[in-house]
This record gives C-alpha cells, structure tokens and sequence, in this order.
C-alpha cells in the first residue's frame, strides 16, 4: 500500500488509543447491566464511539432500563478512575508531533469533563490542541462531523490527516471523512470490510504510534 505525503495532521481517539482505560471501561459497563444478567466481551469496543446512553439502550434494550444503567457505569468509573494511565510511547509520540509542526487532536466520545480531566491529570492537555468530545455534537462517529471540524480548525486537508482509533466506528467515520485511518486491534476480530476500509490495521498503541512517525516530517 502506498503512503502519501507526509501528513499535516493526526487525529487521535481517546480510549484505547492514548489512554489504557479499556479494562476498566469494559468492567464499567459489565457492572453496568449487571442486573440485567449480560456479560459484554471486548467485541464491544468495536461499537463505542459515541454518547454511553447508545450502547447502553443497545444492550439492556429498554429505554426505562437507560438511567439506571448509566448512573451504575458512572459510579463504577468515578470510583476506580485511577486505574487509567496512557499507553507508553503516547506523550512521547505528542510531543513529536508538536516538534514536527504537525497538530495532534483528539475526537472522542467521551463527555468533556471527563476528557479533559483525563488529558489534563495525565498530562496530555498541553500536547494536543483541538478535542471534540461526545457531546460536543447532537452527531456522533462515524458521523464525520466532529472529524471535519478539527481539519478545519487546523486548516487541513483530508487528504493531509491520518486518524487513529480503536473502534470500528473510527474506520468508518475516517472513510466518511476521507481521512485515512490506522486501526488498533487489541486481539479482536475485525469485520473484513472494516479491515479493508483502514488504511493500515495494527495490533497495539505502540505500532500504531510507529505508523504516525513514519507518516510525519523527520526531526
């Protein structure tokens, strides 16, 4: 597969991209519907990308069920929100970025205050600079809205982005974008036309972050 220039800009989802939070994300939302007698797998990272309202309705499958399952899954992350820490290489790749002139994003679907206190207490605040959060926009991934948005606050191209993300709603909403798109595997399978729809599948943050460099101005 050829590469194309080198790239202006990269956009980065949160959650199993920057941060190690999938563990606990995974307990949260098992602890969750609990009550309801589900167990989710990690195939369910495949589907995240937009407010916990959506996939929550998705699994317990009634509405009057949601508030309850959401104030549980809440309550379950505030309290054990310490376990989330960045991947390593994550600030390091930022920086290299910002050394580089290129600009580091983040679109995630996560709500904003807890974003930003997760960029902000692990210390990636000051290495990114557009962040469009999940309620940012009555839209979600893979709508490209929130992706369009950060180009053009950057005053970039598609064709001169990359984004990087875990979910198949990242490959999705980078293919509606026109943004090609590096997705992190975590041992999961992956519906073929997703894998066919990223341009380059990877299995970790680590390699993933290994693909930016080479996508970027050298040093």
């Amino acid at each position: 597969m050829r590469a194309r220039a080198f790239r202006r800009a990269v956009v980065f989802d949160l959650d199993g991209t920057l941060l190690d939070s999938l563990p606990l994300v995974l307990a949260a939302i098992t602890h969750a519907v609990a009550p309801h007698g589900l167990r989710p797998t990690r195939e369910i990272f495949a589907h995240l990308g937009g407010p916990p309202e959506r996939f929550l309705l998705d699994l317990v499958g009634d509405p009057r069920a949601v508030p309850e399952a959401l104030r549980r899954m809440g309550e379950f992350h505030r309290e054990h929100e310490a376990m989330i820490v960045p991947y390593a290489g994550a600030a390091e790749i930022l920086a290299d970025l910002r050394a580089r002139g290129v600009a580091a994003a983040v679109w995630t679907g996560r709500d904003r205050a807890s974003a930003e206190r997760l960029l902000r207490s692990r210390g990636l605040a000051d290495l990114v600079g557009t962040v469009v959060c999940g309620d940012d926009f009555p839209t979600h991934k893979p709508d490209p809205e929130g992706l369009r948005h950060i180009l053009a606050a950057q005053a970039v191209d598609p064709a001169a982005a990359l984004l990087v993300g875990d979910a198949d709603v990242d490959v999705r909403g980078g293919r509606a974008g026109g943004v090609d798109t590096v997705l992190i595997r975590h041992d999961r399978a992956v519906a073929a036309e997703v894998e066919a729809w990223a341009w380059r599948s990877v299995a970790d943050p680590a390699e993933a972050y290994g693909v930016v460099r080479e996508s970027i101005p050298a040093g």
